[in-house]
């Protein structure tokens, strides 16, 4: 059994066809059928049901494979620790990112990363935080962008940043004034325009509306309106559906209308924390280390929260990794 086996058939398991596995490793087909077919003869069991169309994974196969995911990801760590001896910033870096985050955060610093370390093959893929959290302990993650705490015995949380929600209210509907600053209790849960279930920032907005005393009533709206984008919640909104909370980073691409309807908190200001996501015995600590840097940079200079008394929380942050 070799290395290069297993991540043949993983190719395999992945693709369900042996000519795109073949692409995607870089040889031949015959090339990899071969390898594939040594390694079940000397197995003496078959892990793929070629009868079937697509390729199926047969009972066996499945345990086979989750084994050789586990030893090529190992083989993997082999060549962390000898880039971390070296210093060398480089090689496949796998990074998970929650969907609340990505559309904002992203734009904002992987152009900068790529350029500044063009030697990290770098793969960047939305998920939610419990997939964050599963791929990071099977080790098939390196790294998450995620909202912390989580509280993860086997996981490290690294601070980035402290995001303060920013309200969206209709100001012609609430009677409010462009700029006025509200408080939590101002908040109607039975109005509120909310992401649907599995977003992590869904679970923030309850909690806080769950603080102002208002969660009871939610159960008794005669519309219950979700959706998995910010954008809809918005437009929503603007026909005049109800109010919405958004992310800081969100606001700043709106354009001037929909700005006159942003509404800062008083102090204390409800925020969430961002954080790097990634294992205890994670090797890729150099490539980690300048993701953050890199990441750290670049968000200070976008959150200035100029006359809003939101900064302090941020800035006494700062040093906390």
């Amino acid at each position: 059994m070799t290395i290069i086996q297993f991540q043949y058939i993983l190719a395999v398991a992945q693709y369900k066809n042996f000519s795109i596995a073949a692409e995607k490793c870089f040889v031949t087909q015959p090339t990899l059928s071969m390898q594939v077919q040594r390694l079940e003869e000397e197995l003496d069991v078959l892990i793929f049901d070629r009868a079937k169309k697509p390729i199926r994974i047969t009972e066996v196969g499945e345990k086979i494979l989750r084994q050789a995911e586990s030893i090529v990801n190992e083989s993997e760590r082999i060549k962390s620790i000898i880039a971390q001896h070296k210093g060398f910033i480089g090689g496949k870096f796998h990074l998970g990112i929650i969907p609340t985050i990505a559309p904002t955060l992203l734009p904002m610093f992987l152009n900068n990363f790529i350029k500044k370390y063009p030697k990290v093959e770098l793969k960047v893929e939305e998920m939610t935080t419990r997939e964050c959290i599963r791929e990071l302990n099977e080790g098939s993650l390196d790294v998450a962008i995620v909202a912390t705490p989580l509280g993860e015995k086997n996981l490290i949380e690294r601070f980035l940043y402290d995001e303060p929600f920013v309200a969206y209210i209709p100001n012609e509907k609430y009677h409010l004034q462009e700029n006025q600053k509200i408080e939590v209790s101002d908040l109607n849960i039975k109005e509120m325009l909310m992401l649907q279930d599995g977003h992590c920032f869904r679970e923030s907005v309850l909690n806080i509306c769950q603080e102002n005393g208002s969660l009871n009533r939610f159960r008794n709206n005669m519309i219950e309106i979700k959706s998995g984008s910010f954008e809809t919640l918005i437009r929503l909104a603007n026909e005049g559906m109800g109010m919405t909370l958004l992310p800081y980073l969100h606001t700043l691409d709106l354009n001037e209308g929909e700005k006159k309807n942003l509404h800062y908190f008083k102090e204390p200001s409800p925020a969430r924390e961002i954080s790097l996501l990634y294992h205890r015995n994670e090797l890729k600590i150099n490539i980690i280390d300048a993701l953050y840097n890199v990441i750290a940079g670049v968000i200070r200079g976008a959150i200035t929260f100029e006359n809003l008394n939101i900064i302090d929380p941020i800035l006494k942050r700062k040093g906390k990794k």
